[in-house]
Parts: structure tokens; sequence; C-alpha cells
């Protein structure tokens, strides 16, 4: 059985499916919600976040492309899940700076 949006993913209870996880899967999900958060104070906290857990996901994704029988698919997932959060912090916390940008140069922002 494969993943409805990915039909590259195997089943995890496929006997097939290897044991192995991917590394730093944890941490790019951690990255992708930390940079959704932290978008609020300015937006370069979650900016950083965000580009740092896309380019762990890169490094991931080529090396389950490589050999994806060796790894659990749950790990690919959680890696995609956390890359898709990471995208979402990046568009929010860069139109967030853009807003704080315009309001500093506009001269509307009053302390």
């Amino acid at each position: 059985m494969t993943d409805l949006l990915d039909p590259n993913v195997k089943n995890t209870n496929s006997p097939n499916s290897g044991n192995e996880k991917l590394p730093n899967f944890i941490a790019i999900l951690v990255l992708g919600i930390v940079s959704i958060v932290s978008c609020y104070p300015l937006g370069v906290p979650g900016i950083i976040c965000g580009i740092i857990g896309i380019s762990l996901w890169k490094k991931n994704k080529a090396l389950y492309a490589q050999n994806p029988e060796k790894y659990a698919s749950y790990s690919y997932k959680n890696a995609r899940a956390g890359s898709i959060c990471a995208i979402i912090g990046i568009s929010v916390s860069s139109a967030w700076l853009f807003f704080w940008l315009l309001m500093l140069i506009g001269g509307s922002f009053r302390f």
C-alpha cells in the first residue's frame, strides 16, 4: 500500500520496510514548528529556523531517495511534515518582517 500524497513512500506495516530512522527527522519537525511559532516577534527567528529545517530536509530527502527500503517511512513522513511547516513559517515570517519594515520606513510606527 502506498501513501496517498507520495507514491514512492512504502507502508510501514509491510515486512520490507526498513527499521532505520532518517537522521534529523525530529529536528526538521521541531524546526518547522518553531519557525511558525517564532514568526511573531520580528520574523527573523522564524526565517532562520525555517531555512535550517529546509536544508536538513533536502539532505534527508536525497538520503531517502538513494535507499527507501532502508528507512522507516514514518521518519520520512515526519520530516516532510516538518519541511511543510518550515515553508509556512518562512512565508509568514517574511510577510511579518516585510510588514514591520514598511511600518518603520513609512513612519507610521510610534513607540
